[in-house]
């Protein structure tokens, strides 16, 4: 089987690892009591203001990183060095879950950073740069750890299978839930532990219509009134 998804691009690994360095000078320079500026944690990571720029374009984008998005993910950091052994998706619940608590119980704060990662994107775009790293990529990290008891997919297919599964978790996968498909809290949680399950189980080759819910009978969707696949409109 041919898989979509390429390796990693070591060009965006070293990206991720300058942006990850340069957060790193700003936790550093808050933790000796200065609120940093764009400038300050560039020369603490050694690298160039313009560099440090293209990154967080504003003091704003640097501030939204440390003082609202990483702090507020360190119970999910903390809970990857203690999944359960062997369970795939024991594994993938428990980390879908606890990162779900976390944006629906900060959901404003999530969104405004959502659009300061946009901004990022389009700035760093209309500067030329097509392929900008405005974001850590924790998913991806996190669901490797995850998925690390699969021993039986290659690494293409398991590869395939972080991305599919990294759409199913976070602020997007949330802002879809109740912006477009009009669910409520409870609702959005079911369906999006019912999909990550269903692709889990299908990489696995088993069969994704034995998914239960809270809200639902295997192969139905855990909606009020909504019809399981196959029936109503």
């Amino acid at each position: 089987m041919t898989y979509p998804v390429k390796a990693e691009d070591p060009r965006a690994n070293q990206k991720a690892r300058t942006r990850a360095a340069i957060i790193a000078a700003a936790q550093e320079l808050q933790r000796q009591g200065t609120l940093p500026t764009v400038e300050q944690a560039a020369e603490q990571a050694r690298v160039s203001r313009a560099t440090a720029y293209r990154y967080f374009p504003t003091k704003e984008a640097l501030l939204v990183e440390l003082s609202d998005i990483t702090p507020a993910l360190v119970p999910v950091e903390a809970l990857l060095a203690n999944l359960p052994a062997g369970d795939a998706e024991q594994r993938l619940l428990v980390v879908l879950d606890t990162f779900h608590r976390i944006v629906l119980a900060d959901e404003e704060h999530v969104r405004a950073a959502e659009r300061v990662y946009l901004d990022t994107w389009l700035r760093s775009h209309r500067n030329g740069d097509d392929a900008p790293v405005v974001r850590e990529g924790r998913r991806m990290r996190w669901l490797e750890t995850v998925l690390a008891p699969l021993d039986d997919l290659t690494p293409e297919g398991k590869r395939l299978l972080q991305s599919a599964l990294a759409l199913t978790m976070g602020p997007q996968a949330i802002i879809t839930m109740k912006d477009v498909c009009r669910l409520d809290n409870d609702e959005a949680l079911a369906v999006l532990r019912w999909a990550a399950t269903a692709l889990l189980r299908a990489a696995l080759g088993e069969d994704p219509a034995s998914v239960t819910t809270s809200r639902g009978q295997p192969g139905e969707y855990p909606i009020d009134g909504q019809a399981g696949p196959g029936g109503g409109p």
